[in-house]
């Protein structure tokens, strides 16, 4: 009986080879499905084994991801022309005067128009939420409202969405009491009162570099500085620079996304979150966690906020339903810790209440359960999404440029050669019908003038595809005029 050559490739080896030749040109893309094991097994009449051993091998070498109960998945690219690894944002160092809404109302009020492509939006598309499931339940629960609800769910809100919420804190091993959740409207006002609990006009926070637009206008509005730390686009703020920035300028209070932060997308490690959790305590300096895209998660394990790591009540823990389930409600909560009754009581002075029928609309949402049922859909969708996005922008954006895919959320930072300013292209690509998010916008200073965010919230198609090649052919343009202006370098 002959032997097999010791060179020739085994069955699942070559079947490994043959997908990682389709990926390579582009006929299995990033976010696609591979074929299901028994669906190979039928076509190549292989056994179970020998395609779970491709597949294995495919999820080695970084091609594919396995999603439980879903599949195999084609990764996003790591390679190509795009740097597999960026590089930590560099601001300049001190204290600054924050002057920023006129940038940031000017650029987000020219680009609402529905007939503009969404790269700069900060939403998810609406179709992925259950938005009837949502309507049946506002219908309902506002049927059984009874007069004394009116004045039994003011401030800290409806007693059994809070209820809801404590147990979502106890999937990660927080044990938070439903008379520590304080209902809001929305995130945004949470945000905002707990920056009010901690500050006085004149106050220097800590925010990353860059940071999400919305935080930099709340410092703004409340007359407060703000001190930009270095940021890494895969692991969030720079913890020796931080504590350097403590001991300088002592800062009253911090408020950082450590969980796929906006713009960068970037996801801070849990031992990393101890070690800030750890870091601040020392200090006793609090932090404002803005925690809205942490159910936007890949794989089986959900990152823990920095929350679960504080023992002292330095965390203000504040996040909402907008991003992952209900947008358009305004429903958002916060867990300050020791300022529990003041941000009660600010929450009295300014808007009172949330609305009383939409806190009770949730509850029974979640009361009827489905929700994790919801989330594992919007996540794989997600997912999907943020690998096609990163994988056109690989095949067409110009050499030198930088970019990562995170690991969730939906939007991906993107640094752009030298010479091309962001503030530029965003007027251009919005000639062309495309909205995009420049890179000063995320800044104190107005820096990242080379940089633009991305939004992967909505699902992949031609018209996104087209809109891509655009975009490069504008900062081609870009390129090839900045040459010419500079024909030495």
């Amino acid at each position: 009986m002959p032997t097999q050559s010791s060179t020739a490739p085994s069955k699942f080896e070559a079947l490994a080879q043959e997908l990682q030749q389709q990926i390579a040109v582009g006929v299995l893309r990033p976010g696609d499905r591979l074929p299901s094991v028994r669906q190979t097994c039928a076509a190549r009449r292989m056994s179970p084994s020998t395609v779970f051993q491709a597949y294995y091998l495919l999820e080695s070498r970084g091609l594919v991801r396995a999603v439980p109960r879903s599949g195999y998945f084609v990764a996003a690219r790591a390679s190509g022309l795009l740097l597999a690894e960026p590089r930590t944002s560099a601001p300049q160092p001190g204290v600054q005067t924050v002057q920023v809404n006129d940038l940031i109302c000017t650029i987000l009020g020219v680009a609402r128009a529905r007939d503009v492509v969404p790269f700069g939006s900060a939403f998810v598309n609406p179709a992925l939420f259950p938005l009837d499931r949502l309507r049946r339940s506002l219908i309902s629960s506002t049927r059984r409202l009874e007069p004394w609800n009116m004045v039994d769910d003011l401030p800290p809100g409806n007693l059994s969405l809070r209820r809801e919420i404590a147990k979502r804190y106890l999937l990660h091993g927080m044990a938070v009491d439903a008379d520590e959740v304080v209902l809001t409207n929305g995130a945004m006002e949470a945000l905002h009162l707990c920056l009010s609990a901690l500050t006085r006009p004149g106050d220097a926070v800590v925010v990353e570099s860059p940071t999400f637009y919305i935080a930099l206008q709340a410092l703004q509005h409340l007359g407060l500085h703000a001190i930009e730390v270095p940021t890494h686009a895969r692991e969030g703020i720079d913890l020796d620079r931080l504590a350097q920035v403590i001991e300088l300028y002592r800062p009253k209070a911090c408020w950082l996304t450590t969980t796929f932060q906006n713009p960068l997308g970037s996801l801070m490690p849990d031992a990393k979150k101890r070690d800030l959790v750890e870091l601040l305590a020392r200090h006793n300096l609090p932090l404002i966690e803005d925690d809205v895209y942490s159910e936007l998660y890949e794989g089986k394990v959900a990152p823990l906020p920095a929350k679960a790591f504080d023992r002292s009540g330095l965390v203000l823990h504040c996040a909402s339903f907008s991003k992952c389930l209900a947008p358009g409600y305004r429903v958002g909560w916060t867990v300050p810790g020791r300022w529990v009754h003041n941000v009660q009581r600010l929450k009295v002075m300014t808007s009172l209440s949330g609305s009383i029928p939409v806190q009770a609309a949730l509850a029974g949402y979640l009361q009827e359960g489905g929700y994790d049922r919801h989330l594992r859909s919007l996540r794989l969708s997600l997912q999907a999404q943020r690998a096609a996005l990163f994988d056109a922008v690989t095949r067409n954006f110009p050499e030198g440029t930088q970019a990562v895919c995170p690991a969730g959320g939906y939007f991906l930072w993107v640094e752009l050669p030298v010479g091309v300013d962001a503030m530029a292209l965003f007027r251009a690509a919005l000639e062309q019908g495309i909205s995009i998010a420049p890179g000063p916008m995320f800044s104190a200073r107005g820096e990242f003038q080379h940089h633009i965010r991305l939004t992967c919230g909505q699902s992949w198609d031609a018209t996104l595809e087209r809109a891509i090649r655009t975009l490069a052919r504008l900062v081609d343009d870009a390129m090839r005029a900045y040459a010419g202006r500079h024909p030495a370098i």
